[in-house]
């Protein structure tokens, strides 16, 4: 089988067990006692585990393969969300969280590594990422689409069936896991990789993520994508935050706001896959991969100036205009995050490939841990609709960064590719 069906599969695997839990872990740890301070307690847990550990499982990544670290992540997932559908107790939800964070942190980058270097090796260096990149980025956002929707409606299918409804589309993402888990060890080949002793590992990590970051300091186009990665990270992280609470108010209850927002996140993962599946056209009409990931930003922040003018409406109204908010958000996004890979894989040497994928995961971290806090702040203050305005300033702020010319070295883009 060539690379691209195995990478787009494990793509969808990857992120179908995210979409099944989001709508339901919230609800199961109100549901077994916890207050909504100790939950997002628990959740500054998972958020400080990934983005401690996405570099130093990055450069493991680099150092000792691919495959091994993404079999590492399937199991750890696995794991947690069994744990996670099982817990009773704030400390269990805990180390649920941890191994949760460990196995994104794990999962981040080796499966894009994977494809980029396998194509390398079978079709040389100037082989094209685009398509292959764009369509694995269609599996993951079909699956979040399908995830959430399974996740949000499932618990309300089976209420009067099974004694704990919340837990089951949590099982089931485990199951998943299995599946993926399963995939990953059959299907992942990888080039024969020499297997370090334990001290030449320990060794080459801090090695591995030195260089990354030199890298970045060095280049200005990766330096510039990640920063542009920290401002996407702001506005998602202020949407997700935000847009639930407000639909409370809207629908009047938290039930019917769960529902709602699952409804409203699917479309918004729906349309991150159209985005994606859009986005070589949008680059072969803006002329350059850099342009188009400047159109895909303005097309989101305009998009989420549209989010705040929603905040003035009630009722069924207002959740229509939210979901029509949210798909023209992730389209802008769904076409500009292939087009950034493309550009950030043209200037990464394989060694150092999951190192800056791990970063870029990093730069979305945490600046929307702190934007998040920020723009609540804003929201408590005054109303969502101006921290929504404000995470639309920072988008227009990002895509602006990409004005600058990618860099001489960066193969030609033409429309004939």
């Amino acid at each position: 089988m060539k690379p691209l069906p195995r990478y787009v599969a494990v793509s969808f695997l990857t992120w179908l067990p995210t979409g099944l839990y989001i709508p339901a872990s919230v609800l199961l740890m109100l549901d077994r006692g916890l207050s909504l301070p100790m939950i997002a307690a628990i959740s500054t847990v998972y958020s400080i585990c990934v983005a401690t550990l996405e570099l130093p499982t990055g450069g493991l990544a680099d150092v000792i393969g691919r495959r091994p670290i993404l079999i590492t992540a399937a199991l750890t997932s696995l794991i947690s969300l069994v744990i996670l559908g099982f817990a009773t107790t704030a400390w269990v939800f805990v180390i649920a969280a941890l191994l949760r964070g460990a196995a994104r942190a794990l999962g981040t980058g080796p499966a894009e590594a994977w494809y980029v270097d396998t194509v390398h090796a079978t079709d040389g260096p100037d082989a094209e990422l685009g398509p292959g990149l764009a369509r694995g980025s269609v599996a993951s956002s079909i699956a979040l689409t399908v995830g959430t929707l399974a996740g949000g409606l499932l618990p309300l299918a089976l209420a009067d069936r099974v004694a704990f409804p919340l837990a089951v589309p949590i099982l089931l993402a485990a199951g998943v896991e299995g599946v993926r888990l399963v995939l990953t060890v059959v299907a992942l080949p990888e080039p024969r990789h020499a297997r370090p002793a334990l001290i030449e590992v320990l060794k080459g990590v801090p090695k591995n993520v030195g260089e990354g970051l030199k890298l970045g300091r060095r280049d200005g186009l990766i330096a510039r994508l990640l920063l542009v990665w920290g401002g996407i990270g702001v506005a998602l992280a202020t949407v997700e935050l935000l847009t639930p609470a407000w639909l409370a108010t809207v629908t009047g209850t938290f039930e019917t706001a769960s529902v709602a927002y699952a409804v409203v996140a699917a479309l918004g993962f729906a349309a991150s896959s159209l985005g994606s599946a859009l986005s070589m056209r949008v680059a072969r009409l803006t002329g350059s991969p850099g342009r188009a990931t400047m159109a895909g930003l303005l097309v989101m922040a305009t998009a989420l100036l549209g989010l705040a003018a929603t905040t003035v409406a009630s009722g069924l109204i207002a959740v229509i205009a939210a979901a029509v908010a949210y798909f023209v958000i992730f389209v802008g996004l769904g076409a500009a995050t292939p087009q950034m890979a493309t550009l950030q894989h043209q200037r990464t040497e394989s060694g150092q490939r999951a190192t800056v994928i791990s970063m870029q995961s990093l730069s979305l971290q945490i600046s929307g841990a702190f934007g998040a806090l920020a723009f609540a702040a804003v929201a408590a203050r005054t109303s969502p609709a101006w921290a929504f305005i404000a995470s639309g300033a920072v988008i227009v702020a990002a895509g602006l960064l990409m004005r600058k010319r990618e860099s001489a070295t960066v193969p030609a883009f033409s429309a004939a590719q």
